[in-house]
């Protein structure tokens, strides 16, 4: 369990108040981060890496965007756990989000402070579909680019069911750039929704958002979990989540209808399902918010 900055950790539910093989140069000495690349307090937890599968040490050769990187050799490596303001990159049905140029920019910075030189952690799932790997991405200089990025406000936690590890630590730093207002979470466009509004939702159908509400209630049907933010379900807010999931909670000791009457912040892409929905199939997606007015 983390306690620091106002939120809680523990168990699965949060509670809130890819490979470049032979690069490595035998030289380079790699240190455990103790931090994550950006000034914050020294209470601040240090990932356990012992708990995930130390990779190859690599070069970075450049920054692709705020989430990516191309090695000297190898697959691109995508970095899990976050995602950082998208860039069309040549796909004419993506628009540039805000602040992804400054992304880029933040990244490239802290790869030339803390050199290119790097070694890859994995925790889940190694690569995607588009062949890259999915990893943790630590410079020679201990700096941690994942929590670097969520931390200074240029990328928000982003998870997966296969993909789970170091979620707690992204929370915190994320709840620190939250308060503090940084970047991103000054911009109207990744504002947290506000679950009572659900036609401001539906304009949103397709983008990767924050919700926080209260859950008003919580039913089991056939082959779904409902949780839903307002009396006419058919209309408001609802998280679903299918019931093939459910020993991913139950692993994580997270017993959904303790979620009824709760506030929470909940975080996928938003779906039009009659109503705006969020799919959900994991429990770290989910963060109970304690103490909290919404």
């Amino acid at each position: 369990m983390v306690c620091a900055g106002g939120i809680l950790l523990s168990g699965g539910l949060a509670q809130a108040g890819q490979s470049g093989s032979g690069v490595a140069r035998s030289q380079t000495q790699f240190s455990l981060p103790s931090h994550s690349g950006v000034a914050v307090s020294d209470s601040l937890p240090a990932p356990d890496w012992s708990a995930l599968e130390a990779g190859p040490e690599v070069r970075i050769q450049a920054v692709v965007d705020g989430d990516t990187v191309e090695l000297e050799r190898g697959p691109d490596v995508r970095f899990v756990g976050i995602q950082a303001p998208k860039l069309p990159l040549g796909r004419d049905h993506v628009e540039e989000w805000p602040l992804a140029q400054e992304a880029k920019r933040h990244l490239e910075d802290l790869i030339r402070d803390g050199g290119a030189d790097a070694r890859l952690f994995f925790g889940g799932r190694r690569g995607d579909r588009h062949g890259r790997h999915l990893a943790h991405v630590v410079l020679a200089d201990g700096t941690w680019l994942q929590g670097a990025m969520v931390l200074a406000g240029l990328a928000r936690v982003y998870t997966f069911v296969d993909n789970r590890s170091l979620i707690p630590e992204l929370l915190l730093r994320e709840e620190i750039a939250r308060r503090s207002e940084r970047l991103v979470w000054s911009h109207p466009y990744y504002a947290v929704r506000d679950a009572r509004h659900p036609r401001d939702l539906l304009a949103l159908t397709h983008h990767f958002e924050l919700v926080e509400g209260t859950v008003l209630h919580v039913a089991a049907y056939r082959t779904r979990w409902y949780l839903n933010f307002g009396e006419t379900w058919r209309e408001d807010f609802t998280i679903t989540i299918d019931r093939e999931h459910d020993p991913v909670f139950e692993d994580s000791g997270v017993d959904l209808h303790a979620l009824q009457g709760i506030p929470v912040r909940v975080r996928g892409w938003l779906l039009d399902d009659g109503g705006p929905m969020i799919r959900v199939d994991h429990p770290e997606a989910i963060e109970r918010l304690t103490g909290q007015t919404l």
